[in-house]
């Protein structure tokens, strides 16, 4: 059943329930921070105005009003509501909420069905949705914190529309941090550097702001403000929203690299210190970084490589939160360095030379000749000794005969490669000359 049409709790109840309970909004047009969505020209506004409502994902952080929005659909829609998780929810619960929406679609009404954490659901699990969502049995409603392309089966995403829920910003936050106040009768106790950073503890979630709120209310003697120093003592502080094996984990390190790559040293180390606040393991951060030495400045900078290597040495050697601060001195390092792909994009090169010509042999005459018989085949016939050689160079050739030579690594002008490019042009130079 609809909230909207739920007999009302007696006010001495009501007044129990958690604020961010109370203040749930009873409309799509209450619902904050979701207005491409929710708003007059939102996605699910126009459904609604269509009316016809699909079967649904809703993918988003935690807090941004998911649950809330699908039962609003159900009263906005007439839609019978029906909810469960994945996480209590088994095969035989399932089949029950079926049967129940076959017996109701008999008298003549649909059954939106709310699935909450729908990924948590395995693939079997998955799939029964599927029959009873393209006979219109239900309209599904999954909600998800995980990205569907990686948790959800093909077969169900190509039947419901995946739809985005933003997290808050700090206008939503304090759009709901009003709407407390007003319900409450009283402003919030805070001071404005307080109150900013209440609304940054929130991590973007609604019902975080509004439990923050509510502590602080708690918390508050007659007539007192509560300056930021206070505000942490009160609320401690709050865990941020990240998961070390799902999507907050993946973002982080994405953002991470994408700010060293920018070349942006302030962007860099507020991920990396986020990380390591949220209880990222430094080994990790480590690892990538050693990735990023090697993949987006190669030998514009070799002396990257050294830096990131040496900061996990040092983060042994010290280990936390002591040795913390080398893996900032590496993650600053590497992102004020010269940015080159070169050498990344020559391995690849070379990768798929060795996968098409993998079977060709390399040139008799650099290759060793141990036995009489290998002598007598040609092999090492004509090597040339580099060191015997002019500029210590001798210009031979060294690719297979059939697959002639190949350009992989091409240096840019920037950074110690530079330098490298200067020497392959003129051992281009002598090796054209020297035939």
């Amino acid at each position: 059943m609809s909230d909207l049409f739920a007999p009302r709790e007696p006010e001495d109840m009501a007044a129990k329930r958690p604020l961010a309970d109370r203040l749930r909004p009873r409309t799509l047009g209450e619902v904050s921070g979701q207005e491409h969505l929710t708003g007059p020209d939102g996605v699910l506004s126009r459904m609604i105005e269509a009316g016809s409502l699909g079967s649904m994902i809703f993918w988003g952080p935690p807090g941004t009003g998911k649950t809330t929005v699908a039962r609003l659909l159900s009263g906005e829609t007439g839609l019978a509501f029906e909810q469960t998780s994945a996480i209590f929810s088994g095969v035989a619960e399932l089949k029950k909420l079926f049967d129940a929406a076959r017996a109701r679609r008999m008298g003549g009404r649909q059954t939106l069905l709310f699935v909450d954490e729908i990924h948590r659901f395995n693939r079997a699990q998955q799939d029964s949705f599927l029959p009873v969502m393209e006979d219109g049995t239900i309209v599904l409603v999954g909600a998800t914190t995980e990205n569907p392309s990686f948790e959800l089966n093909a077969a169900l995403l190509s039947r419901a529309r995946v739809l985005t829920f933003k997290p808050h910003d700090e206008t939503s936050l304090e759009e709901l941090l009003k709407r407390a106040e007003a319900s409450e009768g009283k402003p919030l106790p805070l001071d404005e550097e307080a109150r900013m950073s209440l609304l940054r503890m929130a991590d973007g979630d609604g019902r975080a702001v509004l439990t923050l709120a509510e502590e602080v209310w708690r918390a508050a003697r007659a007539d007192e403000t509560f300056g930021q120093d206070d505000l942490f003592r009160i609320v401690q502080r709050r865990a941020p929203v990240y998961d070390k094996s799902q999507d907050g984990h993946y973002n982080l390190i994405s953002a991470l690299h994408k700010a060293v790559r920018g070349s942006d040293p302030d962007a860099s180390l507020y991920y990396l210190t986020r990380m390591l606040d949220a209880g990222e393991d430094p080994l990790f951060l480590c690892r990538r970084m050693v990735r990023m030495a090697v993949e987006d400045i190669g030998l514009a900078d070799p002396q990257a490589l050294v830096v990131c290597n040496a900061a996990k040495d040092a983060y042994d050697f010290l280990g936390s939160p002591e040795g913390e601060l080398a893996l900032a001195q590496a993650c600053i390092y590497i992102a004020t360095a010269p940015k080159s792909n070169a050498v990344y994009t020559a391995y690849k090169s070379a990768m798929r030379a060795a996968k098409e010509n993998g079977s060709l042999l390399p040139p008799k005459h650099i290759l060793n000749a141990p036995t009489k018989l290998m002598k007598g085949e040609g092999y090492g016939d004509g090597y040339r000794y580099d060191h015997d050689e002019p500029d210590a160079f001798s210009g031979q050739d060294y690719f297979p005969e059939k697959m002639g030579r190949r350009t992989f690594y091409d240096p840019p002008e920037r950074g110690f490669e530079r330098e490298l490019r200067k020497r392959l042009e003129w051992w281009a130079k002598l090796r054209k000359e020297r035939g």
